[in-house]
């Protein structure tokens, strides 16, 4: 079992973060490239591509509460993969995100969970260019 956890700083206050990072519609902008999801009703997601186990698309399920700046998923037809963002207001006017992903069939050294690392970090760096786009366009 493996858990992986990365933190970043964001350029704008936590409600903005919160509404770019919960935003079904954008998230394949900072996701890992090799994962795409859409909405598939309340409380489910379709994921698929490179990164998602087995063939075609998988349904997950999916939490976003804004009372407490949280998004939560996980996979339905795949139990193994759970994660969590949380936000949280730094000084300033910018804000933190930490991401937890939980992969009960992955190690937690070598390649493989090196790999996951990497494109945790670089979700967050998309995620971070993503809402200085939305802070720039709304300014």
């Amino acid at each position: 079992m493996a858990e992986f956890e990365a933190t970043r700083g964001m350029p704008a206050v936590s409600t903005i973060v919160y509404g770019v990072a919960s935003d079904v519609t954008l998230m394949n902008r900072w996701l890992p490239q090799g994962l795409h999801v859409s909405g598939a009703g309340p409380g489910t997601l379709e994921a698929g591509g490179d990164l998602v186990p087995g063939e075609g698309r998988h349904e997950g399920l999916f939490r976003a509460s804004e009372d407490q700046l949280r998004v939560e998923w996980g996979g339905r037809d795949h139990p193994d993969y759970a994660g969590w963002l949380q936000v949280a207001d730094s000084a300033g006017g910018t804000s933190e995100v930490t991401v937890h992903i939980s992969l009960l069939d992955e190690p937690d050294s070598g390649p493989r969970a090196d790999q996951v690392r990497e494109l945790l970090d670089r979700s967050l760096d998309r995620l971070a260019d993503e809402v200085a786009h939305r802070v720039h366009d709304a300014g």
